[in-house]
């Protein structure tokens, strides 16, 4: 895996995944608003106001290797959510895919479906990785179910792993998926993919 994911785009029938830019944070801004998503207590999700400095801080991760993108679903050509590559180790060939989140009218999609199955596509098939992790709070129930759905293996927990703005210690569900197992998650989530359609 190279040192630092290069900006790029990623094609599906039903989303575009663009590079992260702050041309993107008036329809971040609305977007977030569906659904009063910043008010999730167990999520990172930024409020309508702070669209901006997310934007910032991930645009900043992509100097350490990450790579932050707009979730574009192509039907009416909107913008409804943000997900990247983070915590990329290139020297062991890991990264993770986080800080997914959608639109409340577009969560339980197809479309989540179609980002990871392009994503893991991309990790897997173009950057060469071995690994690829996904990592959501214990307390984030709906998360810790789509990421299974995925084909993803729970690797285990890490106990009081962070400390949220509250002081409240997070627990951190990891999850991943191994290079020898994508072509079987790839055939499941294709054939989720064509039974949605």
């Amino acid at each position: 895996m190279k040192s630092g994911i290069e900006p790029t785009v990623l094609t599906g029938e039903r989303v575009l995944l663009e590079p992260l830019g702050h041309k993107h944070a008036p329809a971040l801004a609305e977007a977030v608003r569906d659904g009063e998503l910043w008010k999730l207590w167990y999520t990172f999700v930024p409020s309508s106001d702070a669209v901006e400095g997310y934007i910032d801080a991930a645009c900043a991760e992509q100097t350490e290797g990450g790579l932050a993108f707009a979730v574009r679903d192509r039907a009416s050509d909107t913008v409804i959510g943000s997900t990247r590559f983070c915590h990329v180790d290139a020297d062991n060939r890991r990264a993770e895919i986080g800080y997914t989140w959608y639109a409340k009218r577009f969560q339980r999609t197809a479309l989540n479906t179609e980002c990871k199955r392009l994503m893991l596509g991309h990790a897997f098939e173009t950057l060469d990785a071995i690994a690829i992790e996904f990592r959501t709070h214990w307390h984030n129930r709906a998360s810790r179910a789509a990421i299974a759905r995925l084909g993803a293996k729970q690797d285990g927990v890490l106990r009081n792993h962070q400390i949220s703005d509250d002081g409240i210690l997070r627990d951190t569900v990891v999850f991943s998926i191994l290079a020898h197992e994508w072509p079987a998650v790839r055939e499941n989530l294709d054939f989720q993919l064509e039974r949605r359609d």
